[in-house]
């Protein structure tokens, strides 16, 4: 007999999903303890789970879902040929669908004067900022800059001037980070360059002691020069996402956690798996990823949940995400502000409110 944790790692099923396809009556385990109501699993049902499993991952229908079952335990291959067909084709009608509303809005695209944000900035301008602010800023956002070829906007850190301010923003559609430093330059409206991650990184590199360094932009040409030393290449010719109109979330339950002990807390608390999210690269499509499930109690304090605790105020998130954004931090102490469960999780420093990261939830039952 296979426990529920078992199952779930063998089969691709998470548990929250076996839990509710037992209440669905798709796949109901062969035995359940009376006293504590664990579910136990017969040999043959991890069969039945992977292709519950594939079939899930298809988007079947939850009834077709359980007549292919039915029809593949007793052998009725033409049944389940037929639902396997007819689910085929509404994809495929579905994804003609799809394409065409997706022409029409790449035509909407190509008619639009103004993109959602500047087009990289082909006016030269010179900010001077502190080595040691830069240094902090790119720390805070590194983390969360996307790796996705298919997204090639999302591969390096945003520069946005405004008057005496530099934000550095990133994001990789699962997380966003936004940082702050103080900056004296042209002021005025402001400027927008997109810096590609290999040169941000040998940017960073640059900056030591606290120094004021110079960033300047000519054209599509990015220079940061720091004393006799410099790093320079092309900005990204893309536009970056308006990153302020994913910042300004509703205010939540706010958390003040110690990061030591909270990081201990996940790096061996309780885990549930998930498929990859599409954002962590080609190499790892398909993989599954460790899930901490988060709650506030009363006491204001932060717990790592329990595997078989499905409280609906619990928060779920990427364990590998979190740890860097606690990292990116950089305090011992850290505010974490809980939304909505569907609703980004935030991650804030108690004394610099500009600088902070956004975490997409994960469903439990993905």
């Amino acid at each position: 007999m296979r426990s529920i944790g078992e199952m779930a790692r063998d089969s691709g099923l998470g548990v929250s999903a076996l839990r509710f396809y037992d209440r669905a009556g798709v796949l109901v385990p062969a035995r359940v303890d009376p006293v504590s109501g664990y579910r136990w699993y017969a040999p043959e049902q991890l069969d039945e789970a992977r292709l519950l499993a594939r079939l899930r991952r298809a988007g079947m229908p939850l009834a077709d879902i359980r007549l292919v079952l039915a029809g593949w335990s007793g052998a009725d291959t033409d049944l389940v040929r037929g639902l396997l067909q007819a689910h085929l084709h509404r994809l495929e009608l579905g994804l003609a669908d799809a394409r065409s509303e997706f022409s029409t809005l790449r035509a909407a695209l190509d008619h639009r004067e103004n993109p959602m944000t500047a087009s990289p900035s082909t006016a030269a301008f010179r900010l001077s900022v502190p080595a040691s602010a830069l240094a902090a800023a790119l720390d805070a956002v590194r983390f969360a800059v996307g790796a996705d070829p298919e997204l090639p906007m999302l591969g390096g850190v945003l520069f946005d001037v405004e008057g005496d301010a530099l934000h550095l923003v990133a994001t990789d559609r699962y997380r966003m980070a936004v940082a702050r430093a103080d900056a004296a330059g042209p002021g005025g409206p402001g400027a927008q360059v997109l810096v590609p991650a290999p040169l941000a990184d040998a940017m960073r590199a640059l900056l030591s002691g606290d120094e004021p360094v110079g960033f300047a932009v000519d054209g599509d040409r990015v220079t940061l020069e720091a004393g006799d030393r410099q790093a320079a290449g092309q900005c990204l010719a893309h536009d970056f996402p308006d990153y302020r109109r994913l910042v300004h979330l509703p205010s939540g339950r706010r958390a003040l956690i110690d990061v030591p002990a909270f990081r201990k807390a996940l790096e061996t608390g309780p885990v549930r798996a998930s498929m990859a999210q599409e954002g962590e690269g080609r190499e790892e499509s398909g993989a599954s990823h460790d899930l901490s499930v988060l709650r506030v109690v009363d006491d204001g304090t932060v717990t790592v949940c329990e595997d078989g605790d499905d409280d609906p105020s619990n928060v779920a998130v990427n364990r590998r995400f979190l740890l860097a954004a606690l990292a990116a931090g950089g305090r011992d102490r850290l505010v974490l502000e809980f939304g909505a469960p569907t609703a980004p999780l935030a991650i804030r420093r108690t004394d610099d409110e500009t600088t902070f990261s956004l975490l997409m939830p994960v469903r439990l039952d993905d």
